[in-house]
């Protein structure tokens, strides 16, 4: 396997020793995935994004949708009751799992299954006190001054 030299980073990040980690797991689950079920990652808007996947033949009480530790997981357990004898078979419906890193501060909102296609809607919201802001000079007298009061001002 090919390692990514992050040390460039390394030298001007701090706190970012996790992302390689992050990476090596990335191009190992894009190796061990079949491709099932095809799913696409949209930018709906700024700080607003979907998951969509087709999971055609699923019913909503066959497929789970978990986050835990940043990681969105989307599973489908297909209950196949029925025998049936297929001259060609091209839809698969076979059980799956996905799973998706989640950045900080992602949350996820909403899920919807409508035609074959489960959507699932995601937002970032940065917490106030991780906002930018910008730290006044003036000695034992420092104030903080927050990105909105500068803008308003």
């Amino acid at each position: 396997m090919n390692r990514i030299d992050l040390t460039p980073l390394y030298r001007s990040s701090v706190g970012y020793d996790r992302f390689g980690s992050l990476l090596d797991a990335a191009f190992q689950t894009e190796k061990t995935s079949a491709g099932y079920p095809p799913y696409n990652i949209e930018v709906v808007e700024e700080n607003t994004y979907a998951i969509t996947i087709a999971v055609a033949g699923f019913i909503e009480s066959e497929l789970d949708i978990q986050v835990e530790h940043g990681v969105l997981s989307i599973r489908g357990k297909k209950e196949d009751s029925e025998s049936r004898e297929y001259l060609h078979q091209g839809i698969a419906t076979r059980s799956f799992e996905r799973k998706f890193n989640l950045a900080d501060h992602i949350e996820v909102t909403d899920a919807k299954l409508q035609d074959g296609l489960l959507s699932v809607s995601l937002i970032k919201e940065v917490p106030e006190a991780m906002k930018p802001k910008s730290i006044a000079i003036n000695g034992s007298n420092a104030r903080v001054i927050s990105h909105d009061a500068k803008k308003a001002a």
